[in-house]
């Protein structure tokens, strides 16, 4: 007779917990994998061994940016494929909305509620080089600490490129 409340009691416990984690997850922060050499040296550094899945850069995202899209340049953001929604891509802020981002062949315009995002590693990033400013609306949150590996813990340091980027 006393079993099976034991087991509601557990399964009631782990069901709160569940919700609880979501919750944080959704609203305030989570944990996201670093895949590829994109933004080595900053994540990832090296990326050349077999094992490359298991010493991948995990980083905890904070969503708390969201709430009135509270970006500034140099900062790492997680984001939704322009091109594929499924995909989330992990880069740099270089352009705000209303900036003047200079590349290799031009010279672009950031629209309102857009951004200008690359990798640290250029030579194997796809980014807005390749697909154009990212709506903000695609951003799912800002990366501010390396987790894993532990060598490495420490929080993510704001880097912005030097006359690239103009306001006027």
């Amino acid at each position: 007779m006393g079993t099976p409340s034991v087991l509601w009691n557990i399964t009631k416990k782990c069901f709160t917990v569940g919700v609880i984690t979501l919750t944080v997850s959704d609203l305030f922060a989570s944990i996201a994998p670093v895949r590829g050499a994109s933004m080595s040296p900053t994540f990832n550094p090296k990326t050349n061994s077999l094992l490359d899945s298991l010493s991948d850069d995990r980083v905890l995202v904070e969503k708390l940016c969201l709430r009135n899209y509270k970006f500034s340049h140099g900062d790492v953001i997680v984001f939704s494929s322009p091109n594929n929604h499924k995909e989330k891509y992990i880069k740099r802020i270089v352009g705000l909305p209303g900036d003047w981002v200079g590349t290799i062949y031009d010279v672009v315009h950031i629209p309102e509620g857009h951004c200008w995002v690359e990798g640290d590693n250029s030579a194997s990033s796809l980014d807005s080089r390749s697909f154009g400013p990212v709506p903000l609306g695609l951003v799912k949150g800002r990366v501010t600490h390396v987790l894993w590996p532990p060598h490495r813990v420490g929080s993510v340091d704001r880097k912005t490129s030097q006359n690239r980027v103009s306001n006027s």
